[in-house]
């Protein structure tokens, strides 16, 4: 693949992948307000199983299957190619049938052992999801491995579309009959999307199906693999980048169990425990996704720069980059994170007007969370300069030492009364620390960058600590006047001016690292011409 198509690729996923993050967001803040935290709890507690089954079925497999196809595709052996992928699809249904199988057919048991009854419907209804994702997975694999990835960023919206609205209109119409019902409702959009997701992407295969087949007649090789020496090379590439992905959604299988027990042991009833849960992972969890776009972005486009570097032994250009981006990712997540901790509350009033108390209680872990933005940008960022260097084994196994501490912690912390869910939120957040520790010396390690203090830290560090102050006065100043809503929009907004002024004031903000952002070079031209920074 040209270097020219893959940034092609990368940019039609890129936007994809916001717009996914986007409509997640905005599906889990009005649920949250409609089915409160008792509901989100049995929401939350069926999406980790689902996740990790989820990984377990499709993490790796698409990634061989475009491989594998875009390695037949580049010799001219389109039927070579076409037989990986109807090898792959058979493996992928009846991987889908034996976890949805589990899931439904476990959940009983499951519940049982996360001591969360209340979560049974929803299990049972996120079930059908994980028959029709593979079935997507297959496909997406196949047209990523023929260097097209339209299919796989529209399919993914379509995806997310329909499980946002099935998901919320369920939900809304079971509330009256309990919060369990309607947290089934919500979980069974997951399903309904992967549904939808799946037809619309066999459309798209009918479609072609004529100009497939011509290929595959003309295709310069017609060698026939055996189906098992397909599916051996499938699993030795599958299996390492599933035991990485995996892990995550394992911490949080354990976080579940761990987070009701432990609660339950100090004194907390099973519905006080999972609205507990709820607060922090659905309630919570999802303003922090916001962030996440900006910095995921930073690291998709680095891969493929510092890949190139990298192979080219261009090393001044290489730690040019890795420089920059771990700068850029500063400038995004100190912001975010001194942003969210100064207005918590408020932004948990104001996404939740209708479970006030609710708001009020996670706002503590919200603040948490908040000041793991930093951590969890630069963890992103390093993830994708480690990755383009062509060591991706690093960085998994810098977030399992992380998860691990995260269970430690958790397990310590929830089992103190004072302390509560608050502990699992202070897991993450040492989690994403030790990961980002782990990795940057990795990363200075194999790069030999060394990070200006100064325009890294130090500057943006002054810029914030400014901002803070100007958000807070804004707010009790604004509040007696406009309202809390208003208030804390208005302060948001003169925030983000601010940091963005005194960046510019002190110089801790380069035409480089303007240019790394979207549409960064048309703000680049704007401030040369009011000289407020230089090329």
């Amino acid at each position: 693949m040209s270097r020219k198509s893959f940034l092609q690729g990368a940019i039609v996923l890129g936007v994809a992948g916001i717009i996914v993050k986007v409509l997640g967001a905005f599906f889990r803040i009005p649920l949250a307000n409609m089915i409160g935290e008792v509901g989100m709890g049995y929401y939350q507690t069926a999406y980790p199983i689902y996740v990790f089954l989820l990984v377990i079925s499709t993490a790796g497999i698409p990634t061989a299957i475009s491989k594998i196809v875009a390695e037949k595709n580049a010799v001219g052996n389109r039927y070579g190619a076409h037989r990986v992928f109807k090898v792959s699809f058979i493996l992928m249904f009846v991987i889908g049938i034996v976890t949805s199988s589990i899931l439904f057919f476990g959940a009983k048991y499951i519940v049982q052992i996360l001591k969360n009854p209340g979560a049974y419907y929803s299990m049972i209804a996120i079930a059908p999801a994980l028959l029709f994702t593979p079935v997507m997975a297959a496909y997406r694999g196949y047209f990523q491995g023929l260097q097209d990835m339209k299919p796989t960023a529209v399919s993914q919206i379509v995806e997310q579309f329909i499980r946002v609205a099935v998901g919320y209109s369920l939900a809304l119409m079971f509330i009256s009959q309990g919060l369990t019902k309607a947290a089934a409702g919500a979980s069974f959009g997951a399903a309904a999307g992967a549904i939808g997701g799946s037809v619309f992407l066999i459309w798209i295969y009918a479609l072609r199906r004529k100009e497939i087949n011509l290929e595959i007649q003309q295709s310069r090789i017609q060698l026939t693999e055996s189906a098992g020496s397909i599916l051996k090379r499938v699993f030795v590439i599958a299996i390492p980048i599933t035991i990485g992905a995996a892990i995550m959604p394992i911490m949080n299988m354990i976080d579940v169990a761990i987070v009701m027990r432990r609660l339950q042991a100090v004194g907390f009833t099973a519905e006080t425990a999972n609205g507990l849960y709820g607060q922090l992972t659905g309630m919570a969890g999802p303003i922090i996704n916001f962030p996440q776009v900006l910095s995921m972005g930073i690291a998709m486009s680095l891969v493929p720069v510092v890949s190139d570097a990298f192979e080219r032994k261009d090393y001044q250009f290489l730690r040019y980059n890795v420089e920059s981006g771990v700068r850029v990712s500063m400038l995004i997540g100190l912001p975010c994170a001194f942003g969210i901790m100064a207005l918590s509350e408020q932004i948990m009033l104001l996404l939740y007007p209708l479970q006030k108390a609710s708001a009020v209680s996670a706002a503590s872990s919200l603040s948490i969370l908040a000041f793991g933005v930093i951590f969890l940008s630069l963890v992103q960022t390093l993830t994708g300069i480690l990755q383009g260097l062509g060591k991706p084994a690093i960085p998994v196994r810098n977030l399992f030492i992380g998860g691990l501490l995260k269970i430690l912690i958790t397990f310590v912390l929830t089992g103190i009364y004072s302390i509560n869910i608050k502990g699992a939120a202070i897991g993450t957040l040492v989690a994403y620390i030790t990961a980002t520790a782990l990795n940057l010396y990795s990363v200075k390690k194999y790069t030999g960058s060394k990070f200006n203090i100064q325009l890294t830290v130090i500057k943006p560090l002054i810029s914030v600590i400014v901002m803070t102050g100007v958000v807070v006065l804004s707010y009790k100043a604004l509040s007696g006047v406009t309202g809390s809503s208003a208030a804390t929009g208005l302060a948001i907004i003169i925030g983000a001016l601010i940091y963005g002024l005194v960046l510019v004031a002190i110089k801790g903000i380069t035409y480089d690292d303007l240019e790394m952002l979207p549409k960064g070079n048309k703000i680049a031209r704007l401030l040369i011409k009011l000289k407020l920074i230089s090329k």
